[in-house]
């Protein structure tokens, strides 16, 4: 061996127990550099992979060739009949006008707030829903406009869909309603029992007023689609069906449990 070289080799000798020590330190975060034994399989059966996503997002859609064509269904009609309606009512009304017609519907809709948080025995909910109902009324002039938000009187919305499942009462089976969109069994029931009860209360002559004719009606209608910022083919996505079934329903449960 070169003499020269006995210096250097000592030397590295040296540093070999030290850069041990070091690597058997535990990083700030308490574990020793476990990413430096990852290794990553360049065979790894991508069909296996999509198969395992499919299943964690898979719902309860025992109706799906039934919900598929609702779901193409209601896309055309957005199309072809929802979405120029919106465009020509944002034409023909000013921007305070739409806001207005929010705000009423918006105040009507406390009266399902109201009645589900005190069958849920939400209190706190239940005034802030009596508030909001009673500001909007007086002096927000029947709803148009929306003193109660700005005095920090959120909306939260609970409607019989959620009661039901803060009582337990399963999902069901997946539905796409037409016009109205994804939804289950017992959203769908939901529905149907907060609509009788609005219709019941007839708050401001509502209910008397749109049975008299069918404006207010496709007002409403108007207005929700006006309100929803959802687009068919926004999501970019040949599953936009699996994942608007996901998210509706992961959504659902988020409501029923806060």
């Amino acid at each position: 061996m070169n003499r020269r070289h006995i210096p250097f080799l000592a030397a590295l000798l040296l540093t070999l127990p030290c850069a041990h020590a070091h690597e058997a330190q535990p990083d700030s975060d308490g574990f020793k550099q476990p990413l430096r034994s990852l290794t990553f399989n360049p065979g790894l059966d991508q069909h296996e992979f999509e198969r395992a996503t499919l299943r964690a997002l898979k719902i309860h859609d025992p109706f799906e060739s039934f919900n598929r064509r609702m779901y193409h269904f209601n896309y055309r009609l957005d199309q072809w009949v929802m979405l120029p309606t919106v465009r020509g009512y944002q034409a023909v009304t000013p921007r305070f006008v739409r806001t207005g017609v929010s705000n009423f519907f918006n105040n009507l809709g406390e009266i399902s707030n109201l009645s589900n948080s005190l069958l849920q025995g939400k209190g706190v909910r239940a005034m802030n829903a009596t508030a909001r109902l009673l500001f909007n009324s007086i002096i927000g002039v029947g709803g148009v406009w929306d003193p109660a938000t700005r005095m920090g009187l959120v909306r939260q919305s609970e409607d019989f869909g959620q009661t039901l499942g803060f009582y337990g009462v399963p999902a069901g089976p997946y539905l796409i309603l037409p016009a109205l969109g994804p939804s289950n069994a017992r959203d769908t029931g939901g529905r149907v029992f907060d609509f009788a009860a609005e219709r019941q209360m007839n708050y401001l002559d509502y209910a008397q007023a749109s049975g008299e004719g069918l404006e207010l009606t496709a007002l409403r209608l108007v207005d929700i689609r006006y309100s929803t910022p959802f687009r068919y083919g926004q999501l970019n996505s040949p599953f936009e069906y699996e994942k608007l079934r996901y998210i509706y329903s992961k959504a659902r449960e988020l409501q029923i449990q806060e």
